[in-house]
C-alpha cells in the first residue's frame, strides 16, 4: 500500500515524499536498490507513480539529493518495528536504593543485604544509604564501619564505586555496581532457554526413535 497521503508534519523522523519533494533534479535509486541516475524531479515522480509506489528523498544533503522509489508506508512500519526491537533488547540498568540506620539490628541488616544481592544479581546498581538521626551524625566512624560491613557482605555480587562513600547532610551513601551486566545476563538467560529447548527436542527425538 503506497504512503502517498502521508506527510512529515509533526514527525522529524519522516522523510520528504512525493509532492513534498520540490527540487529540479534528483539522483534516483530504483525499487530494487539499483541506481537509475540523475533525472528531473518530475520524471522521478512519474516513475514512482507508474510503479504505484512513493518517491522518497533518502539523502537531502546530496548534490543532487538522492531519492528512492519505495513503499514508504512499509518502510516506516519496518523502521518502527526495528526501533521497538532495539528498545526491547536494550535492558536499562536501574539504580535501586537500600536504606540503613546506624542502630539497625542484625536481622534487618541481613534482610537489607539480601535485597541488595537480589538487585545486583538482576544486573542493577544499588545505592546504599545510611541515615543519621539527631546527634548520630557525630558518629561518622560508626557509619563507615557499617558501610564497610555491608560492602563485605555484597562483595561476591558487586563492586563499589571507586569514589569513597560520602556524607550528604544526614545521609552517608555509596554505590555498588553489579559484576555482571544486565545485557550479558539477558543473553545468558536466552542461551539457557535455548539449551533447555534443545534438551527437550533431543528427548522427544529419542522417544520417537524408540517407537
Amino acid at each position: 500500500m503506497s504512503g502517498k497521503n502521508q506527510n512529515n508534519k509533526g514527525n522529524n523522523k519522516n522523510l520528504p515524499i512525493n509532492n513534498e519533494i520540490r527540487v529540479p533534479e534528483v539522483r534516483l535509486v530504483g525499487e530494487d536498490g539499483e541506481p537509475i541516475g540523475i533525472v528531473s524531479g518530475k520524471e522521478a515522480q512519474e516513475l514512482a507513480d507508474k510503479a504505484n509506489l512513493d518517491l522518497v528523498m533518502i539523502a537531502p544533503q546530496g548534490n543532487p539529493p538522492v531519492c528512492r522509489i519505495m513503499d514508504y508506508g512499509k518502510y516506516r512500519f519496518d523502521q518502527s518495528k526495528r526501533e521497538k526491537d532495539q528498545r526491547k533488547n536494550q535492558q536499562q540498568t536501574l539504580l535501586k536504593e537500600v536504606r540503613l540506620s546506624l542502630n539497625i539490628d542484625d536481622h534487618d541488616f541481613m534482610t537489607k543485604v539480601g535485597h541488595a544481592k537480589k538487585f545486583l544479581k538482576a544486573g542493577d546498581k544499588v545505592k546504599v544509604t545510611i541515615r543519621f538521626k539527631g546527634r548520630e551524625v557525630t558518629h561518622l566512624d560508626l557509619g563507615r564501619k557499617l558501610m564497610e560491613r555491608f560492602k563485605q557482605e555484597c562483595v561476591e555480587f558487586g563492586t563499589f564505586d571507586e569514589k569513597p562513600s560520602k556524607l550528604e547532610g544526614r545521609f552517608y551513601t555509596a554505590v555498588i555496581f553489579p559484576k555482571v551486566e544486565k545485557s550479558k545476563m539477558t543473553q545468558s538467560k536466552k542461551g539457557g532457554q535455548q539449551q533447555e529447548g534443545e534438551k527437550v527436542n533431543s528427548k522427544a527425538d529419542e522417544n520417537d526413535s524408540e517407537d
